[in-house]
């Protein structure tokens, strides 16, 4: 399996929505040290189990505490400002499951969160934001209308902004899932990609093993793929994996994930509706769109010890229901 595309063989590509500071950065290993000690000081690792119904390993981030393995990345960036003595509140763009992490770090710190959701956000996900305390801002209709809306309320609240994905600290808190992983010798770990910041994590976290780390996209939401193919972003199509709907993948982890990526790879919208049903009747686990698109595309690579990244569990009971009978919810 080889990279789509190497850091030196396509110009960069930026993100509208990417902030200064992080675009310019990556995480040093110093900084990946740090986040190991903050996440395990405050989270207790997620299991890794066998798959009954395909041989492969399943990292289940769909049991951490706020159903994702996005309050990783919201809680290393958090505590991180708040060692360097910035108190100011929170505020978020999130499609939700950013959103829950921001508010329950917030929370931890004693720091007042605002959360800018899509018109269409799940509700489960949304609940759980608000249920955390967060204040709830309904945006526009993806993610980028989002984070443009949070930043003006950022600079207007003089709070401090956490990007979702493109923020060295993020993706540095998302790296622990790859330490965690790194112990139980996969040789393909499989990882969803919305705005690619797992998949950069993972894959500087796994860079020195003999693993390859490959992207999972679903199809017509793949802007990371076609970024590394040089092409233009387009619109995200609508998707069960909502998660993952995000137009283009940010400055910082399309660079990193130029480098650290083995391939990016895409399933069918069938496929995604098919690896929830799957999970929940042979996995016996209640996953989200976004969290079965590495389950999805198991049977797409050749591995001896593949590992799919099971990212999230926040599933509306409408779209789980839909997806266990077959059917579709009008997505």
């Amino acid at each position: 399996m080889n990279a789509t595309t190497t850091c030196t063989e396509r110009s960069e590509v930026e993100s509208a929505s990417a902030d200064p500071r992080a675009a310019g950065e990556r995480p040093t290993d110093a900084d990946l040290a740090a986040a190991r000690t903050r996440i395990t000081a405050a989270l207790a690792p997620t299991p890794v189990v066998a798959a009954r119904s395909r041989d492969a390993w399943l990292k289940l981030e769909n049991l951490q505490i706020t159903g994702s393995f996005k309050v990783r990345g919201a809680l290393n960036a958090i505590a991180r400002g708040v060692e360097a003595g910035d108190t100011r509140a929170i505020v978020a763009a999130s499609a939700g499951n950013h959103g829950q992490g921001v508010a329950w770090a917030a929370r931890r710190f004693g720091l007042s969160a605002c959360v800018v959701v899509p018109r269409d956000a799940p509700r489960a996900k949304v609940e759980g934001c608000r249920a955390l305390g967060a204040e709830i801002v309904v945006g526009g209709d993806g993610y980028e209308s989002c984070w443009a809306l949070a930043h003006r309320l950022a600079a207007e609240r003089g709070a401090r902004l956490v990007h979702a994905f493109d923020d060295p600290d993020v993706i540095a808190g998302q790296a622990t899932v790859g330490f965690e992983i790194a112990v139980f010798a996969p040789d393909v770990v499989l990882v969803p990609v919305g705005g690619g910041g797992l998949a950069a994590g993972v894959g500087l976290a796994l860079r020195d093993r003999d693993v390859e780390v490959v992207g999972v996209q679903v199809e017509g939401a793949d802007g990371l793929r076609r970024a590394l193919r040089g092409q233009a972003p387009v619109p995200p199509a609508a998707t069960l994996a909502d998660g993952l709907r995000v137009a283009t993948a940010g400055a910082l982890t399309t660079r990193l994930c130029a480098i650290v990526l083995a391939d990016v790879i895409t399933v069918g919208e069938d496929e995604v509706y098919a690896a929830v049903r799957r999970l929940a009747i042979d996995e016996h686990l209640v996953v989200e769109g976004a969290g079965a698109v590495a389950f999805a595309a198991l049977g797409r690579v050749r591995a001896r010890r593949p590992l799919a990244i099971i990212t999230g569990g926040n599933i509306d009971p409408d779209k789980l229901t839909a997806a266990l009978v077959g059917g579709t919810c009008g997505v």
